[in-house]
């Protein structure tokens, strides 16, 4: 270890605390140790570590909140949780947070020293990719949004390939940014001032997608009333993006090869042909290798665009990101439909956050404007999220234990608070029959308003999950608005 590594020890046990560093003492790295959470976030303000050794049960708070405080701070210790057996759901819930590595207790010093030594190592070379860049990590670039170290690594990759004429292959699931990746490179190359078009070739029927790529003359085919240019033709001087190329039909297939070595071609229909100067980017959500594989892209084709090779990573492998660009566009959507939405609260943040958007930053999109959309207030909270999130609450939002309960504003509910059955029996009894759903309405609603708008309380009373209340109340509303 180096001269300047330092480890922060978060532990609430003295005992404990005291065993871990007779581990660490023969490390050549500055310990210190605190024992509670407001502690630890005095200490990194003071001196930023570069291992914070985390337990999960602070006296104080959760060690998942000191690790969300972490996330909106300049510096970027690299973080091991500790947790006692039965947490493990908890510490990688961490790691979706920034978490690296957790230890589950009792460990011995053999395997803390193991893990200290790998962060350590981590940790320095963090700051070796830092020292590359230019200042500090980007927060955003051309259309980009986000400063995770996947995102760093694909913006050092589009400016290096920016200025060169070689073709890029971008692969990604889809909604990862595949188009906005191909728009940078044009931006950040010289050709940014020539025309950038775009073409997707999954959502183009097979027969019109050669007209598209190099046009028509007139009578080529029914409905060619007259001559028209293609993408080529009108990126000529600039760049001609493929979307999902592995789309295109195999006969097509032969026929961009031919274009992509001469840069020549013929309109369908037609008999001269063109020479056209464009630069290639194409995209697949696929793995381009098994689709040669499975005999769906040419081999040679493959090889001829697959010359430098940018790989977006999906939304749930970009730690805080997610929070990064779910703030932009709720500012943005916001600020569109004339709505009050500023932030997003803890539980929502958690709930983005576990989320493993299949449909990536697309989908983040679609959430973030149907809130949005339906709903108004300061603060996005639980009962704002669409339904595909509301029905996942009880696995992206179990009962957590180490959570602090203020998070919740949730507070014990006295017995002399609570409705005598009695009391309900008597109404019930005294009133006229009515379908059961518009009683469990009542009741729900009741106990919300006897709980001061506290749903988290109500469900306490009711003895269901928050989770249950929140689908109710949502299938209510729609219900009302149709």
């Amino acid at each position: 270890m180096g001269k300047h590594d330092s480890i922060l020890l978060v532990e609430d046990s003295d005992s404990l605390a005291a065993v871990y560093q007779a581990y660490l003492a023969e490390e050549s790295a500055t310990l210190t140790r605190v024992a509670s959470g407001e502690a630890a976030i005095r200490a990194m303000n003071e001196n930023p570590p570069s291992v914070l050794l985390l337990d999960l049960k602070l006296p104080d708070m959760s060690g998942l909140d000191v690790l969300q405080w972490l996330n909106g701070q300049r510096f970027d210790p690299v973080v091991i949780m500790i947790t006692a057996h039965g947490s493990i759901d908890v510490a990688v819930d961490a790691m979706r947070l920034g978490a690296i590595d957790f230890l589950e207790k009792p460990f011995d010093g053999a395997r803390l020293q193991v893990t200290v030594r790998n962060a350590m190592k981590l940790s320095r070379l963090q700051n070796l990719v830092e020292g590359y860049e230019a200042a500090s990590s980007r927060s955003s670039f051309q259309g980009f949004i986000g400063g995770s170290l996947p995102m760093q690594q694909v913006y050092k990759m589009i400016e290096a390939v920016a200025p060169s004429k070689a073709t890029v292959f971008i692969t990604g699931e889809s909604g990862t940014g595949k188009e906005v990746c191909a728009e940078a490179i044009h931006q950040q190359g010289p050709r940014a001032n020539k025309p950038f078009v775009a073409l997707n070739c999954g959502a183009i029927p097979k027969e019109l997608m050669e007209s598209e790529i190099f046009g028509h003359v007139k009578g080529a085919f029914t409905g060619a009333q007259r001559e028209r240019r293609g993408a080529a033709s009108l990126a000529d001087g600039g760049t001609l993006f493929l979307d999902e190329i592995g789309e295109m039909d195999m006969d097509l297939q032969t026929k961009l090869l031919r274009f992509v070595q001469t840069g020549r071609f013929q309109r369908v229909g037609g008999s001269a042909e063109e020479a056209v100067d464009v630069r290639f980017l194409c995209a697949t959500n696929r793995d381009p290798w098994q689709e040669v594989q499975a005999g769906r892209f040419r081999e040679d084709l493959y090889y001829r665009l697959y010359v430098v090779p940018i790989h977006l990573p999906p939304l749930r492998d970009r730690g805080q990101d997610v929070l990064a660009v779910a703030q932009v566009l709720l500012n943005q959507y916001a600020k569109d439909e004339g709505k009050k939405f500023r932030r997003f609260s803890p539980d929502v943040k958690l709930v983005l956050t576990r989320y493993r958007w299949p449909g990536n930053v697309r989908e983040l999109q679609n959430v973030i404007r149907n809130i949005c959309v339906l709903n108004d207030a300061e603060q996005v909270a639980v009962d704002h999220l669409p339904q595909n999130l509301i029905n996942q609450l009880d696995e992206l939002l179990p009962e957590r234990e180490t959570r602090n309960d203020s998070d919740l504003e949730f507070e014990l509910v006295d017995p002399s608070e609570l409705l005598d059955p009695s009391d309900v029996n008597e109404a019930l009894l005294s009133s006229p029959l009515q379908a059961l759903w518009l009683t469990e309405k009542q009741a729900i609603e009741h106990a919300i308003e006897h709980c001061d708008g506290n749903i988290p309380k109500a469900a306490e009373l009711l003895e269901v999950s928050p989770s249950t209340i929140y689908r109710k109340k949502q299938s209510w509303e729609q219900t009302t608005a149709d």
